[in-house]
């Protein structure tokens, strides 16, 4: 595969180099904006965000433009299955296992050769199902996704988040929990586990705080706690109160 330019996309005040071939500047630029969702602006995001929650406002400076990825929500039901009791290594060898196996050659670089991610049609499955799922309010397409062997709130909340333009969703992890009860519902601390219940109570109350894309500002909060397990954060981070003042209560649509 030869590349015969570069084009250069602005994200968030910082640029994304991508090669391409001759006449394909159109079509790349078009899913490079589709895949890194450029129509939704962070700046007025991050200001709201800041204005509320004096946690974020303290952790969205050191990072700034996370954003969600619109992935392929066929790819990624199937990464979170096989995420299940294995390690990063292994679910990428099983991602890329199905790829070769079952999706469409890409091309070669440097002798090695990329395949797609199958697609619904090549899995001999319902071929409109990402569509209907589309379609549906947060919760109906929730429960439908539970259905499947596998695919629990967390997983299916991650799935809503990153493929199908649920912005809404949280998903409650072992790090979205401490970060709940550290910062904003203090009555969890001592809790053991995260049960159905306390899962809805922290997803509800990240909405009613951030509104229609708390899962965006869920994922900016993620990553501060991640980086400050591995101590890259100064204390002054760290410390919060929980937030004095919530927007207008939302729902994810």
């Amino acid at each position: 595969m030869n590349f015969d330019l570069t084009l250069l996309l602005n994200v968030d005040k910082a640029f994304v180099a991508y090669p391409y071939s001759k006449g394909e500047v159109l079509e790349n630029s078009q899913q490079l904006q589709d895949y890194f969702q450029l129509n939704v602006k962070l700046d007025p995001l991050y200001k709201e965000w800041s204005k509320v929650d004096k946690q974020f406002s303290k952790v969205a400076k050191h990072y700034p433009g996370v954003r969600m990825l619109r992935q392929d929500p066929v790819e990624n039901v199937f990464s979170f299955i096989c995420s299940s009791n294995n390690n990063i290594k292994r679910i990428s060898s099983m991602v890329e296992h199905m790829s070769t196996e079952y999706g469409s050659y890409l091309g070669s670089i440097n002798d090695k050769d990329y395949h797609s991610f199958p697609t619904v049609e090549q899995l001999n499955k319902d071929k409109n199902i990402e569509e209907n799922l589309r379609k549906l309010s947060y919760q109906d397409a929730k429960e439908q996704l539970i259905q499947l062997p596998g695919v629990g709130p967390k997983v299916a909340d991650c799935i809503l988040l990153m493929s199908l333009d649920k912005a809404g969703a949280i998903p409650v992890d072992t790090h979205m929990f401490q970060i709940a009860a550290r910062y904003y519902l203090p009555h969890l601390v001592g809790k053991k586990s995260v049960n159905s219940k306390i899962y809805l109570e922290i997803g509800d109350y990240f909405r009613d705080l951030f509104g229609d894309y708390a899962g965006w500002a869920h994922s900016v909060l993620f990553s501060a706690d991640l980086k400050h397990l591995q101590g890259m954060k100064n204390k002054d981070d760290i410390e919060g109160k929980p937030p004095t003042k919530k927007a207008r209560k939302q729902k994810p649509a």
